[in-house]
């Protein structure tokens, strides 16, 4: 008898080690990728792993300019369940609670998010609670706060940069200013550049590097998203210098390569590096709930160019892994709504589309100390 009472505890201690070991939580140990670098180093305190899901839209006026927008708006933060939403273009005729609206149409839906928006134009949406918001002194429209996982704290700016000069339409024949067409396409990177930096989109930039730079020097993750009017370098080099009438130019946009100067890391182009495969277009958008012409500037060119963004710092306590671009898959070239011709994959809206862009979906791993 007292045999079989041991033999039975002996069976009872395996089964619930077997239990714990396949159950686990939604927080794992480490990054590691490797399963020899993995078990080569001694692990003398875990630590902790989140998932944090950040969407970044550009939410045309307001959600003024497409029939039933905010409702598709509220329908699409339910669709993905992202964890922070970066949004601007908020532009809500002078009142200053857009975001709190928003997190009201959403707790309705059975969604808790905090709210904030300190400008007209941008805001932030935080399943955690928003620390220290502050429009950002000297960078135009970008919001600053910060949200605490962990003790790990997360350094988030919203942006909307420019849009005049916008000049990525110099190259394609017409003016970034006045969005007519010109004499003859401007083929001279200098020259398109000189134009570029009329607008004070270089100057919010530098002011966010500066700031940025003492949370990063803190040991605080960084992520910026927003609408920087503006392509990437990534997008204008040799490889597409003869699509989507770029007409030969190759130019290295300010922004962008000020950016990656610096260290940050495009979201897209890390888990898509190919533009040629992988453009993630994401202005303009195809919008079946709005008029054509109020989605073209350039009727007769493909305009296409992806302008929407999020950036992050590397660092040991956070990792991309993945990147989406989410909104119709169709874009507006030519003077026309078209399917879109590349490899992309979208995230679609089951609903109403609620603006003249897509956005950015970017997924992270945070490993947290506790």
């Amino acid at each position: 008898m007292k045999r079989m009472k041991l033999f039975l505890l002996l069976l009872l201690g395996l089964l619930t080690g077997s239990a714990n070991t396949f159950c686990g939580t939604h927080e794992q140990e480490n990054f590691a990728e490797n399963p020899e670098e993995k078990n080569s180093k001694p692990v003398s305190k875990p630590s902790k792993q989140t998932e944090l899901k950040v969407l970044q839209l550009n939410v045309w006026m307001g959600t003024t300019m497409v029939p039933g927008a905010f409702g598709g708006l509220v329908d699409f933060i339910v669709q993905l369940d992202p964890d922070v939403v970066l949004l601007c273009e908020l532009k809500n005729e002078g009142d200053l609670t857009y975001s709190y609206k928003l997190v009201n149409a959403l707790k309705e839906r059975g969604k808790s998010y905090y709210g904030e928006n300190l400008t007209l134009d941008v805001g932030i949406l935080s399943k955690y609670k928003i620390d220290n918001p502050e429009p950002l002194k000297d960078a135009g429209s970008i919001l600053k706060a910060s949200i605490d996982i962990r003790n790990q704290k997360i350094v988030l700016y919203s942006a909307h940069l420019d849009y005049t000069h916008y000049e990525c339409y110099l190259p394609r024949g017409y003016s970034g200013t006045t969005w007519q067409k010109i004499e003859a396409p401007v083929t001279d990177a200098d020259s398109v550049l000189q134009a570029n930096r009329i607008s004070t989109r270089d100057e919010s930039i530098k002011a966010f590097l500066a700031d940025a730079q003492n949370e990063t020097g803190n040991g605080n993750i960084v992520i910026i998203g927003g609408d920087f009017n503006e392509p990437s370098h990534l997008d204008w080099q040799e490889d597409t210098k003869n699509r989507w009438d770029h007409n030969g130019v190759v130019i290295n946009w300010d922004c962008s390569y000020m950016l990656a100067e610096a260290g940050y890391k495009d979201s897209y182009r890390e888990i898509y590096p190919d533009p040629v495969r992988f453009p993630g277009f994401t202005f303009p958008s195809a919008n079946k709930d709005t008029d054509v012409s109020k989605l073209s500037f350039c009727p007769t060119v493909d305009e296409r160019d992806r302008i929407d963004f999020i950036y992050y710092h590397p660092s040991p306590a956070v990792k991309l892994t993945d990147a989406r671009i989410v909104g119709p898959s169709g874009s507006v070239y030519y003077g026309e709504m078209r399917k879109h011709d590349a490899e992309d994959v979208f995230i679609e809206p089951k609903g109403v589309w609620p603006t003249d862009h897509k956005g950015c979906l970017a997924t992270f791993r945070l490993k947290t100390a506790k």
